[in-house]
């Protein structure tokens, strides 16, 4: 089983835990045979190549789709949210950055109807998440970074106790990119437990505690230091890859030791968002 974190409380139960399970689209497994654990305090970043099953295996977590074999086991009462990638969201709906985020509380197709109480709350996590005062704006009004921010805000509202997010940082540009990986780590080091899942290797994916490599089953899993190795990699991607060491950084590099690279310095401090 995978899925450790040295802040987690080593006498709680696992939030999830999916046991050998196999998802299929038809015929053809998309994942096969995946064993994973996540606990209380948990980061884990999933990655690896396009049609890899990151995912199909993130709703399979989230109780989205029932595996063909194996379990799922969440814990009960577990609450949990889930930010898409921003680039499936229909930003036209007409509707402002409070209402998308009371929506997330609305059953059925009831119109998301916001409480005094609701408001200050949601005013509560707007300001957490700095987007103070964007209430009212329209949420096509917002930039990429604000926007995912948004889906974080629901996600929060709701209580997640465990919180998925599918490709977080997909279309942003490097300074958001960070910005998000630095509330992330923010909001872990707060207690949230969290999952992603992942393609920017050096971007996001070195930074975190917990890596898991994802090619229809998982070829490695574990700290970056672990995982983040040629042989793992090249299993994962299905082509050549060579680790740089930089200021204490990983650097993943495309194809053999002829590759070249502008290696970049970890700033100062430890684990997310340094």
């Amino acid at each position: 089983m995978i899925g450790t974190n040295r802040s987690r409380d080593d006498h709680a139960a696992p939030l999830i835990v999916a046991d050998s399970i196999t998802v299929a689209y038809g015929t053809d497994p998309v994942i096969s045979d995946v064993n994973l654990t996540i606990e209380p305090g948990d980061l884990i970043g999933i990655v690896g190549p396009s049609g890899s099953g990151k995912s199909t295996l993130l709703k399979a977590l989230l109780g989205g789709i029932q595996p063909r074999a194996g379990t799922v086991t969440r814990r009960k009462s577990l609450t949990v949210g889930f930010v898409p990638q921003v680039e499936k969201i229909d930003w036209n709906f007409p509707v402002t950055v409070a209402e998308c985020i009371g929506m997330a509380r609305a059953s059925g197709w009831r119109t998301p109807w916001i409480s005094k109480a609701e408001r200050v709350e949601i005013t509560d996590v707007l300001d957490r998440l700095g987007l103070q005062g964007l209430g009212s704006r329209h949420i096509r009004d917002l930039s990429g970074g604000q926007q995912q921010r948004v889906f974080l805000a629901r996600a929060l509202f709701t209580g997640a106790e465990v919180i998925f997010l599918d490709e977080p940082t997909s279309g942003l540009d490097v300074r958001t990119r960070h910005e998000v990986l630095h509330l992330l780590g923010d909001l872990n080091s707060e207690g949230v437990t969290i999952v992603l899942s992942t393609h920017d290797l050096n971007g996001i994916a070195t930074h975190l505690p917990t890596i898991v490599c994802l090619n229809k089953r998982v070829i490695g899993a574990g700290a970056p230091e672990d995982v983040l190795v040629p042989e793992v990699l090249e299993q994962t991607y299905g082509s050549p890859m060579q680790i740089l060491e930089h200021g204490g950084m990983r650097v993943v590099v495309d194809g053999g030791p002829d590759s070249s690279v502008l290696p970049f310095r970890r700033a100062s401090g430890d684990g997310v968002g340094s």
